[in-house]
């Protein structure tokens, strides 16, 4: 009786969100739903993003996360709130100014390349674009920037988190 419940309290705490041991798990069993984790928090960032959801775009990082690299990098997660925060009072300024609203803004992750270097970090690279929308019959869209990113990730109590992201490598 003992043994059982010991081999069902195992198996519910595999099953916990942000449990990332399982079972006799192969190392590419693990690595394809550590991409599909992956895969999700990059469409989290992005969406935190493009609607400008400072509070989201900051949990998708570490506490100690960093946009950018060198002495210009925003580092940490109140910083990169408020890095959000500044953009989109200033969308809502040139709104104020102007009375024309900025067109919706999509960010693109393409030909990304993830690779494992273990169970709890992971390094990305890919090329980016941000494009914003079509805003009437006259108007196309317009791509208003393009270029290569670099992304650190972590496994940080169960959940993938950015830790650092580069998108002007030097490289």
């Amino acid at each position: 009786m003992k043994k059982a419940f010991a081999g069902v309290a195992v198996l519910l705490l595999m099953a916990l969100p942000g449990s990332h041991v399982a079972a006799g798990e192969t190392d590419a069993q693990r690595h394809a739903r550590d991409r599909v984790q992956i895969e999700k928090l990059m469409w989290q960032y992005i969406r935190a993003l493009d609607t400008e959801n400072a509070d989201a775009y900051a949990a998708t990082y570490t506490a100690d996360g960093q946009f950018g690299s060198g002495p210009n990098a925003v580092k940490g997660r109140e910083a990169l709130k408020k890095m959000i925060a500044d953009l989109r009072k200033s969308d809502a300024a040139t709104e104020a100014k102007t009375g024309a609203k900025r067109p919706p803004m999509y960010h693109m992750i393409a030909n990304s390349y993830l690779e494992f270097a273990g169970k709890d970090h992971a390094h990305m690279e890919a090329y980016w674009m941000t494009v914003f929308a079509q805003t009437g019959p006259n108007m196309p869209v317009r791509v208003a920037a393009a270029g290569r990113e670099v992304d650190e990730l972590v496994r940080v109590n169960g959940q993938w988190l950015i830790q650092s992201r580069d998108v002007a490598p030097k490289d």
